[in-house]
């Protein structure tokens, strides 16, 4: 693909993103609309922003790179990604909806009544979307290079301030309707060129490559480290999913706990769909461009096949629609996750001491949403590139680790106590953040690499079982109130019943 067609490309999904954020600046005045986007968005609209949003740089991109590399067995990566919103579907989004929360720390906060469990989280917050904003800063810039040939860092810039202007133009209102826009351009970008790639496969009779026996199953009779690696990914996938603080902030903005579910039931069937893509882009990969395996590379065989495959101005065009697709990965999950960090800190700001004169709540979150991404920008600027898959497991294994058993237990168990809470938070979290440090600065070997790699398998139990044993040691300081705050998650709202404590 020519350079011009890159630049193309980026520039109009750039400016698509840049109109609908702000002509969405109109309808978004309230704090509820900057927060939670009035608590009003129906079930369609809300799945489609989710699917845009969830889909990142590690689904458009890094999955189709990791099935290449590494053969099917890597699509446990998009099933535990989409199986996630089943865990979920049962036991998170309708409860989380009724709690009237803004955000995870608010929810921590009516669920045990503690300003220190509220902190801890609103640290975890910051600390996962971080973990998440790292990569895809990092993809953009590695897709606008090998598009244009500009250097890293410009890439990375631009999603960076295209993100900031829609967050503070329009908050959640104006990011639900970008990133339902962006979940539907991505799906078109990949199917599209996928169409014509089967036709162009299909003339040459190349054969599959699943007479390839050592890449179609690279670890059946393996040893135990790989079946360890498999169940920890699951567990990190499955239980991360319902912890994203980005995915959790979409559920408050449905307007009661049955919408939440449908909405959750429309994502798994977008996600589902969705998948069936990168995985097609992984095989033709391992036909047509085999020397990509090695490396970062493989992360670049989306972008590569219709150069691969066509020539002129047809391989001009199809490769300038998945250009498209790979940046608008990029913007629409950078604006999800700046916009449930900014919720956060804009909260923060005016709760936080010493604060002498609170901050109007929509300057506190404008001002917020510049300032979160000034870190994990300068980290994508400063540190060596890792897979965008394996970088996005790590916020995976951190959530697992932490805000699912703080939601899980806080939703259904009525013995969680703040002490429990925050045990559970330092412990699941120390252990989730020691493992991806390790990884990153020593890259162990064997077993000791494995358990670090993927900590999930150990560290969410850990969190869990600190929550729970430290519960049972204070179980006389369960906050007042917990029946009725308890009757309020589990209650439909059209029910009217008796909400007042059982104590």
């Amino acid at each position: 693909m020519s350079t011009g067609w890159g630049i193309a490309a980026v520039t109009l999904v750039s400016l698509a993103t840049l109109t609908i954020g702000a002509l969405t600046m109109r309808v978004s005045r309230t704090t509820s609309d900057f927060y939670v986007a009035s608590r009003s968005v129906s079930p369609v609209l809300n799945s489609s922003a989710i699917g845009g949003e969830y889909l990142s740089a590690a689904s458009f991109l890094g999955v189709a790179g990791l099935v290449l590399a590494n053969g099917p067995d890597m699509l446990w990566y998009p099933i535990g990604w989409t199986a996630g919103y089943l865990f979920l579907l049962v036991f998170v989004a309708a409860p989380l909806r009724r709690s009237g929360a803004y955000t995870v720390p608010d929810f921590a906060q009516l669920r045990l009544q503690s300003v220190a469990v509220r902190r801890a989280a609103t640290v975890l917050v910051v600390a996962v979307g971080w973990l998440y904003l790292l990569p895809q800063f990092q993809g953009a810039g590695l897709t606008l290079a090998v598009v244009t040939g500009a250097a890293p860092w410009v890439g990375s810039v631009l999603v960076a301030v295209i993100v900031v202007v829609n967050v503070v133009a329009g908050g959640m209102r104006g990011i639900t309707f970008v990133q339902a826009f962006q979940y539907w351009l991505k799906l078109s970008a990949l199917l599209v060129p996928a169409f014509f790639l089967l036709l162009a496969w299909q003339r040459d009779g190349r054969p599959s490559p699943v007479a390839d026996a050592d890449w179609l199953l690279p670890t059946s009779g393996g040893d135990g480290m790989a079946l360890y690696t498999t169940y920890s990914l699951l567990a990190a996938t499955f239980l991360g999913t319902m912890g994203l603080p980005h995915v959790v902030v979409r559920f408050y903005t449905n307007p009661d706990g049955h919408a939440a579910r449908r909405t959750t039931l429309l994502v798994l069937g977008l996600l589902g769909g969705f998948y069936l893509l990168p995985t097609l882009y992984g095989v033709l990969g391992r036909i047509y461009a085999g020397d990509l395996v090695a490396g970062r590379a493989a992360d670049t065989v989306v972008l590569a096949l219709p150069g691969r495959l066509y020539d002129g101005t047809a391989a001009d065009l199809l490769g300038a629609l998945v250009t498209a697709g790979a940046f608008a990965a990029f913007l629409s999950t950078s604006c999800g996750v700046t916009m449930a960090i900014a919720g956060v800190m804009g909260q923060s700001i005016n709760r936080w001491p010493p604060t002498a004169r609170r901050v109007p709540p929509i300057t506190a979150l404008r001002v917020s949403a510049a300032a979160c991404v000034l870190v994990p920008l300068g980290l994508a600027l400063g540190s060596e590139s890792v897979s965008v898959a394996s970088s996005v497991a790590f916020a995976f294994a951190l959530a697992a680790s932490t805000f699912s058993p703080l939601l899980v237990l806080g939703i259904w168990w009525r013995g969680l106590t703040a002490a429990g809470a925050m045990a559970g938070l330092a412990g699941g979290g120390v252990c989730a953040v020691a493992g991806s440090v390790v990884t990153l600065a020593a890259h162990p070997e064997g077993w000791a690499g494995a358990l670090l790699a993927q900590p999930a398998a150990w560290s969410a139990p850990v969190g869990f079982g600190l929550m729970i044993a430290v519960s049972l040691l204070t179980r006389g300081s369960v906050p007042p109130g917990t029946s009725r705050t308890m009757v309020r998650l589990h209650t439909p709202e059209h029910l009217d019943v008796d909400r007042s404590p059982a104590r």
